[in-house]
């Protein structure tokens, strides 16, 4: 028997293309209407901190590159303070937006964030994250946009005490969530959607 509910129900899903590049990043498709794409840097100036660049590829559970892909990051600055007016540890950096938006390359489907090494910021209990991105991946095929962390492998000490990392059950996953250090102040994160190397994805 189907009930009567008094309240809205939850929207169904829906993939993200194949017209997210359209939509969230025209100029990668030709299509100059905003002088530049939303989330295209991350930095208005100059910015405190180390900064860095991560790429990687999402690949789909056959090994495949999806080339369709848009990646988009979340992070604190290099003092572990967003741009938010409810912050209260401190003032952000006012030339971090803490916020990109990256598109896969149309040949290898690789992706770039320009970005700073950002710094710790708290769990409710007080105790402190290891320095991390957080990621959202949307393709054609993907329903429902997927949620991934991005930690350091340069930062084991803090890893090592993460209250989400220590959580995971099977704890030989936890690289799946680590951007290697290929150079001073380059990351490789890549992404596996399927497979024995399968991405940890987050229930957000």
């Amino acid at each position: 028997m189907v009930q009567k509910h008094d309240h809205l129900r939850e929207s169904p899903s829906q993939t993200a293309g194949p017209y997210v590049h359209i939509g969230c990043t025209p100029n990668i498709t030709g299509i100059d209407i905003y002088g530049g794409d939303l989330g295209t840097s991350l930095k208005s100036g100059p910015v405190q901190g180390k900064e860095i660049i991560i790429k990687g590829i999402v690949y789909d559970g056959t090994g495949t590159p999806l080339r369709d892909v848009m990646i988009e990051i979340w992070q604190p600055d290099a003092a572990g303070l967003f741009p938010s007016a409810n912050e209260t540890r401190g003032t952000a950096d006012p030339n971090f937006t803490g916020w990109g938006r990256s598109p896969g390359d149309m040949e290898t489907g690789e992706f770039t964030f320009d970005t700073v090494k950002p710094g710790s910021v708290p769990w409710p209990d007080g105790q402190m994250q290891a320095p991390h991105s957080t990621a959202w991946v949307v393709a054609r095929g993907i329903n429902i946009g997927l949620h991934t962390r991005i930690y350091f492998d340069d930062e084991a000490e803090a890893n090592a005490k993460d209250p989400i990392l220590t959580r995971i059950d099977h704890q030989n996953r936890v690289p799946t969530l680590l951007a290697g250090k290929t150079d001073e102040g380059k990351y490789r994160f890549d992404i596996h959607l399927q497979g024995p190397n399968e991405t940890i994805f987050f229930d957000m």
